[in-house]
């Protein structure tokens, strides 16, 4: 199915807000985490598979470092993982600075005079501020939510209801931009449509199409009026 919405507004009314998650969608970070905890893991003598990704894949801090201590068979304090884990990732955007994913600003720069903006993202404070710093796009997200905020990462739709009521609007008015299966799954939970963005890097898992509002073949494609159903 292909949906066209005329008049200039390319999703169906009502629509007052964007919510974009971070890694994957707006930089292409989501294969540094998963570089970063390998080289965590191997540094230990361990291993780490793509069951091991697929098993924290949406977790806000506090769940994927309990994950990864269980799993690796770590006696390290959680919050010596967390120091690690997050630290190697702020060394990436130091030496490296934030890989945008083709045509992130543009998108959210031609977004954000039409629909109020907000990152909702399971990755840290911390981590989501120096992205779009580096971006030069912070002035255009109205609010950022983290799943550090809130009791529980995604599949649970915590911090996407926090977005919304950041944003002051409604979760049926707000539209959620997502790579990953889990994400959708918050997004749907929280009432709100979903577009789901494949990333090329770390493709969505199974059903991530089925479960989301929209597929939409590229971020660009969010600024053209069309978008495929689900």
């Amino acid at each position: 199915m292909t949906e066209t919405t005329p008049g200039g507004d390319q999703f169906p009314p009502p629509l007052r807000a964007i919510v974009f998650d971070l890694d994957g969608v707006l930089v292409e970070t989501e294969v540094w985490w998963d570089e970063v905890r390998a080289e965590f893991a191997a540094g230990l003598g361990k291993p780490w598979t793509e069951a091991d990704r697929e098993m924290i894949m949406g977790t806000n801090t506090a769940e994927w470092r309990a994950i990864m201590r269980r799993i690796l068979g770590l006696d390290m304090p959680e919050a010596e993982i967390e120091r690690l884990v997050v630290g190697g990732m702020l060394e990436r955007y130091e030496k490296r600075g934030a890989p945008e994913i083709d045509g992130a600003v543009d998108v959210v720069r031609g977004l954000a005079g039409r629909y109020s903006l907000a990152v909702a993202s399971s990755a840290p404070p911390v981590l989501i501020e120096a992205a779009l710093a580096d971006l030069g796009i912070r002035a255009l997200i109205s609010t950022v939510a983290s799943s550090d905020e809130v009791p529980a990462g995604k599949p649970a739709p915590d911090v996407f209801l926090l977005a919304a009521r950041r944003l002051g609007v409604d979760p049926a008015e707000c539209l959620v931009v997502e790579d990953s299966k889990n994400g959708v799954l918050a997004a749907r939970a929280a009432g709100m449509r979903v577009a789901l963005v494949p990333n090329a890097g770390i493709p969505p898992a199974a059903g991530a199409r089925e479960a989301a509002t929209y597929v939409v073949p590229t971020l660009r494609d969010l600024a053209t009026g069309t978008i495929g159903g689900a």
